[in-house]
């Protein structure tokens, strides 16, 4: 029927990888800036 998802009349952009690389990445990235803030609390 159509080769490419249309999303209101505008092709729809394909992501270069999965969501769950994506969530995986951000969890990891914001825990280690978790991790610096919380030991640069303690000096």
């Amino acid at each position: 029927m159509f080769k490419t998802l249309t999303l209101a009349g505008e092709n729809v952009r394909h992501l270069s990888a999965p969501p769950v690389f994506f969530g995986v990445l951000g969890f990891g990235l914001l825990s280690v800036a978790l991790y610096l803030v919380l030991r640069l609390d303690r000096d």
